[in-house]
């Protein structure tokens, strides 16, 4: 669990920073971060980062797709955490992490 934990927070500090990135970029007329690239770090458990960049940076916020796709990665993401957490069928996930 505690490895989860830590790769949601490191996770989320790269779409903070991708977010930041993006937004002065965007404020410059410079070469933007890709939406799919932002969404493949949402997508492997940096949503809750995106979530606050996007909020604290009013970044993409007006983008209705783009907030779609956002709260799908979140969504997905705790679908397969509960899932991982509560299903019988995790217990030989779970069995051969601690395996390793």
């Amino acid at each position: 669990m505690t490895l989860l934990i830590g790769a949601y927070l490191l996770a989320s500090l790269a779409a903070v920073i991708l977010y930041g990135i993006d937004k002065a970029a965007a404020r410059r007329g410079k070469r933007r971060i890709r939406e799919s690239t932002l969404h493949l770090v949402a997508v492997v458990g940096g949503w809750p980062g995106a979530l606050l960049a996007r909020r604290g940076f009013r970044h993409k916020t007006r983008k209705q797709p783009f907030g779609m796709i956002l709260w799908g990665c979140a969504a997905l993401n705790i679908g397969l955490v509960a899932w991982l957490a509560t299903a019988d069928a995790a217990a030989g996930l779970r069995q051969l992490a601690s395996l390793e």
